[in-house]
């Protein structure tokens, strides 16, 4: 009998994609389905950015493109991270890949080892634990709770760390709860770090500019933490170019050279004109990406709002990105008659089933009291979204 390997075996599927494939196949039977489980800009990519791609093409860059990305692109980089993050780096110490999830998993696989370990705070993005499974990592997970803003303390970081510790990976603005590290936070974690040797941060800074709450801070501007820090970032959610697949790390020259030997045996360089697209985007005016995030600012508003109208849903408020992760472990072991909610799972089911609204259970990204809906989208959507999710709350007694 023919067996899939045992890595594979060892994954989970991606449950944000699974519930996207399933509103999807509704939609298509003709069920109004309101999609807010995945994490996607509806805006579409700035005229100018799409004009340099045009452009790009007139000129011909439709070869294969260097391993680590275009040199003008990784200058761009570097400009960026010295004008908006204070942070200076070198283009040997940048590396461009088909999106940051590719940059994430580039990172672990080149870091990780059979059985170190990688500590990841919960609720957390669904594909890290999957990505250091895949590495043969053992994924650490440590529970930073809706009573504490869902950010880990410098404490739970020293208690979770072994001799087995190799990574740390820190989301802020974060994937799926919203919630943004300020400087103090994120320097008391650095503190931890350096008084161990030999881990490593992969800070995943992809909703950088998705932040209400003022300047985005890097855990690699403390003295020390540049040489144990790997940040990924990317153009998808800054710029609404999550189909172009950009995304890149900067870090120490041997970690990015690690990284640039795997690439270039599974992928190769990213797309020749993506990779001028985003040139653009960090090269020129960059009011598109305020404008997104005045707009996102708003829905968050509106949702929040909304949902603290619920009852049976505790609401907190998110600092960044464009989540929200309402506790709801309230409504389980209720039932509307014909089906019992006993988890978040089903909790998100019976809200597509009956309310047709599509989000996510908190299982999936390791906090089984709470749900995510991503407000990337119009705030009559939103509207009318709550408006069906308190419908069908209410009929669970």
């Amino acid at each position: 009998m023919t067996q899939l390997s045992d890595r594979l075996n060892r994954l989970s599927p991606s449950a944000t994609l699974a519930m996207s494939q399933k509103s999807s196949e509704m939609t298509a039977q003709g069920i109004d389905v309101i999609n807010m489980s995945v994490g996607e800009p509806d805006f579409n990519t700035p005229d100018h950015i799409k004009e340099a791609a045009k452009k790009a093409i007139d000129e011909n860059y439709s070869r294969y493109s260097p391993v680590p990305g275009y040199m003008d692109l990784r200058k761009a980089i570097v400009r960026k991270l010295e004008r908006e993050n204070g942070l200076s780096y070198l283009p040997n110490e940048i590396l461009v890949s088909n999106g940051a999830k590719q940059s994430v998993c580039n990172t672990i696989m080149a870091l990780v080892n059979d059985g170190d370990e990688v500590i990841i705070p919960a609720p957390y993005w669904v594909s890290y634990p999957q990505m250091a499974k895949l590495a043969g990592g053992t994924p650490v997970i440590v529970n930073a709770t809706f009573e504490q803003n869902f950010k880990m303390t410098p404490q739970q970081l020293e208690t979770a760390i072994t001799p087995k510790t190799k990574l740390l990976i820190l989301c802020s603005p974060s994937n799926p709860t919203g919630s943004v590290y300020t400087r103090e936070e994120l320097k008391a974690i650095a503190d931890v770090i350096l008084s161990h040797d030999d881990i490593y941060v992969l800070a995943d800074e992809i909703y950088e500019h998705i932040n209400y709450v003022g300047h985005h801070e890097s855990i690699a501007q403390f003295p020390g933490m540049k040489e144990r820090s790997i940040i990924v970032n990317g153009v998808s959610k800054a710029y609404a170019m999550t189909g172009w697949r950009i995304g890149y790390i900067a870090a120490p020259e041997w970690i990015v050279k690690g990284c640039n030997k795997l690439q270039g045996q599974y992928t190769s360089g990213p797309s020749s004109v993506s990779q001028k697209a985003a040139e653009a985007a960090y090269n020129m005016s960059q009011d598109c990406v305020e404008e997104m995030r005045q707009a996102f600012e708003r829905r968050r508003d509106l949702i929040v709002s909304l949902a603290k109208e619920i009852p049976g849903l505790e609401v907190n408020t998110p600092e960044g990105a464009f989540y929200l992760f309402p506790k709801c472990s309230s409504f389980y072991g209720k039932s509307d008659g014909s089906r019992t909610i006993n988890n978040s799972t089903d909790l998100a089911m019976y809200l597509l089933e009956v309310g047709h609204v599509a989000t996510v259970g908190g299982d999936a990204f390791g906090d089984p009291e709470c749900f995510r809906m991503s407000y990337a989208t119009s705030d009559d959507n939103i509207r009318e979204a709550l408006k069906r999710i308190k419908t069908a709350l209410g009929q669970l007694k």
